[in-house]
């Protein structure tokens, strides 16, 4: 993983453009590192961890993407797969986009749209506390050929319950990764990466 130092133009990339669109909130735009790159790449320690070389050459659909999380961080993370970008509300798009053009990421492509709409399949799909994950599911059902990677915080228990229920999703195909394991602040301790396969779950490398 980089380090924050490396990450810092991004972090400038964000505090100009959120003077002009604000994509995070201005009382969190100081904690920009710790509490959206770094929880970003939650994800990519959950592959380290599970999964090693998880994104190589892979297709990459983050949804919700807002102002470019987790996407933009996972980009810089994974050069070599190719990251789509999908957000509903144009403005937001537009900052990610100017972002991604910013720090040269050639592997990022930034789309206004809803996730359903889109023709493509991918091999993962990532997200960050986008909506609850039995609305989540049917937006994406089919558009996955590995897993869904989702950032979430608080009663997770009750969402998978309800994703269960609600979409018949078998319950041996979710696993539950706490963030605190790997980033051991406060601000992490109620947060989550969630994994939802489509046919088997990450395993760490010494189980495959």
């Amino acid at each position: 993983m980089k380090t924050k130092e490396e990450y810092e133009a991004m972090i400038a990339l964000y505090r100009e453009w959120n003077e002009r669109i604000n994509v995070v909130s201005r009382k969190d735009i100081d904690c920009l590192y710790e509490h959206h790159i770094l929880h970003s790449l939650a994800i990519s320690e959950y592959l380290n961890r599970f999964c090693p070389g998880g994104f190589d050459g892979a297709a990459v659909l983050d949804v919700g993407t807002g102002g470019g999380f987790p996407g933009i961080p996972l980009a810089a993370e994974f050069p070599a797969a190719r990251f789509t970008l999908c957000d509903s509300i144009g403005k937001k798009v537009r900052v990610a986009q100017a972002v991604a053009e910013g720090l040269g990421l050639q592997n990022v492509r930034c789309v206004n749209a809803r996730a359903e709409s889109l023709p493509e399949t991918f091999d993962w799909v990532v997200s960050r506390a986008v909506t609850s994950l039995d609305n989540f599911y049917p937006w994406v059902k089919g558009k996955f050929r590995r897993s869904i990677l989702c950032l979430k915080g608080g009663d997770v228990n009750a969402e998978i319950a309800e994703l269960v229920r609600k979409c018949r999703v078998d319950p041996g195909k979710i696993r539950t990764w706490r963030v605190d394991e790997w980033l051991e602040d406060k601000y992490f301790a109620e947060k989550f990466v969630i994994e939802i396969g489509k046919d088997y779950l990450c395993r760490p490398i010494s189980e495959n």
